[in-house]
């Protein structure tokens, strides 16, 4: 248990860093550089979907198969400390929206107090659409800033 909450905390914080080092970018580039995983500069609901399985895959420390209260405790923080670091970011707020879509609270959907992984990749759908502020089909820089909120 000690070794995988060292691996979380050391993907947590290469996660953190690639967010920190894109602040000087284009609005959204820390959420775009996490998530674009085919790296054309636009997420997709396919990378959403993938990214989200790979998200709830670190968290579920006990690999049992669902995001306990206790897992998401540790979720919280990450997602906090992401937060924290694109705070000092003038993107307008893009990021810190999506985090709604990441909580306990929207993934619960039957209300037994964990996350299954049906229940966080099934939500990827509603995510996106907060996410694609304009509604093109994808998140690009432009879904973000002042413009967006």
């Amino acid at each position: 248990m000690t070794t995988k909450i060292l691996t979380l905390a050391t993907l947590a914080s290469l996660l953190l860093a690639g967010s920190a080092m894109a602040q000087g970018n284009a609005p959204g580039a820390g959420f775009i550089d996490n998530w674009d995983l085919d790296g054309n500069g636009a997420v997709t609901l396919e990378e959403i979907i993938e990214k989200r399985g790979e998200v709830f895959y670190m968290f579920d420390q006990d690999e049992d198969g669902v995001l306990s209260a206790e897992n998401y405790k540790l979720f919280d923080e990450a997602r906090a400390a992401d937060q924290a670091q694109a705070a000092g970011n003038a993107n307008g707020g893009g990021e810190q929206r999506g985090a709604k879509g990441m909580t306990l609270e929207f993934n619960d959907d039957n209300g037994d107090g964990e996350v299954s992984l049906d229940e966080f990749v099934g939500n990827s759908d509603e995510w996106f659409a907060i996410m694609d502020r304009n509604g093109d089909g994808e998140v690009t820089s432009a879904d973000f800033g002042p413009q967006s909120q």
